[in-house]
């Protein structure tokens, strides 16, 4: 569970954006996502690949 403690006089908008930086960080929308879609195998391993070749590249480029 998420905990935002707010201090006395603090803005309610101020504790309402910290905490929905804590819920972003914890990822359970992506998971979400993620999991309402089923994905074969081969279709992950496939995108995997693509995103390995991808990242190759980038640093290739930088050197």
């Amino acid at each position: 569970m998420i905990v935002v403690p707010v201090k006395e006089g603090e803005n309610i908008e101020r504790a309402l954006k910290k905490f929905k930086r804590k819920f972003e960080k914890t990822g359970v929308n992506k998971e979400l996502r993620r999991r309402q879609q089923f994905d074969k195998p081969s279709v992950r391993k496939r995108l995997a690949m693509e995103h390995a070749i991808y990242v190759q590249a980038l640093h290739r480029n930088q050197d």
